[in-house]
């Protein structure tokens, strides 16, 4: 069978504009934007912010609003159930257990939040400096860490109780002194991985500084660990706090707390189980609305679910 010939006729020039074709489809975003909108769509993470919120919201309005105070003791009133006059009850001394369960989140999430601070800027400090430094300050500093590891946390507790007063700020230095291992090891990996990329090479280059470097381009640039870590660290502290109150080692007295909530109800449980559920529930929900914000940002950070 023949086959057609084909003649300049048969074709036509297209024509393309230039500056059209270069157009890129659809808006640049930065790293951080991006994340920002996949953490978005997050429904459960949200949740979690949204959970956090109220819980600290309620830490400081409700006390007030019951109109109760957590610390005062009306043996007449002992042991009522949940009632108009008092929402959660009342513990075995007659204190409102609606007032003391929020004054309780207010010390708990001050601990977790506090204990949780400290751990980020040691272990971040450390961590970059083993990281970015190496040889003898890594080993070091890692050997030290090695050393705090192998001690056991409950001794480490014990110790403090027994040298320093009981209190607030000594449960929080307890928690403090290993607490910032795990940070510290995740960011020297993030450090040691990245020292050696072009844009560290390229500022070393033009005279730029330890310091500089770090703090301008390393640290920045491990955020995304940073957070996840620090989200999962808060919880990590606030059931800390709560199993050391059990234990009777928590804060002292009148102070509240859903640990030392806990403590004070588990012998009186048989009989008004009501008295540990609250702050137990809280403890739990807590827990959860931290985990669920940091898994949302460990997806919303990994660079490979970026589309």
């Amino acid at each position: 069978m023949a086959q057609s010939q084909l003649t300049s006729a048969d074709f036509e020039p297209l024509h393309v504009d230039q500056a059209e074709s270069e157009r890129i489809v659809g808006k640049s975003t930065s790293f951080w934007k991006d994340a920002w909108r996949r953490f978005g769509k997050n429904k459960l993470a949200l949740a979690g912010i949204i959970v956090i919120a109220l819980l600290a919201l309620m830490a400081f309005i409700g006390a007030p609003i019951s109109g109760e105070n957590y610390k005062d003791n009306d043996l007449m009133s002992g042991n009522q159930t949940p009632s108009a006059d008092h929402w959660f009850g009342t513990d075995s001394l007659g204190r409102d257990i609606f007032a003391r369960t929020w004054e309780g989140a207010k010390i708990s999430l001050f601990i977790g939040l506090m204990a949780a601070f400290l751990d980020l800027v040691i272990g971040v400090i450390l961590g970059a400096v083993a990281g970015f430094v190496g040889g003898r300050v890594d080993e070091y500093i890692m050997r030290f860490a090695d050393i705090l590891s192998g001690v056991p946390y409950l001794l480490v507790v014990i110790l403090l109780m027994v040298v320093m007063p009981q209190g607030l700020w000594t449960m929080i230095l307890a928690m403090v002194i290993t607490g910032w291992i795990n940070m510290a090891r995740i960011v020297r990996g993030q450090v040691m991985q990245m020292r050696s990329e072009e844009y560290v090479l390229a500022s070393r280059s033009l005279g730029a500084s330890n310091s500089r470097l770090l703090f301008k381009h390393l640290i920045p640039n491990t955020f995304g660990p940073i957070l996840v870590t620090l989200t999962l660290t808060v919880p990590s502290a606030i059931f800390t706090e709560a199993f050391l109150s059990f234990l009777g080692l928590g804060v002292p007295a009148p102070l509240a707390s859903w640990g030392v909530m806990t403590s004070d109800a588990l012998g009186s449980f048989k009989y008004y189980p009501y008295q540990l559920f609250f702050p137990a529930f809280f403890i739990c929900l807590t827990m959860l609305a931290f985990n669920v914000i940091g898994d949302g940002l460990r997806d919303a950070l990994d660079p490979k679910e970026r589309k």
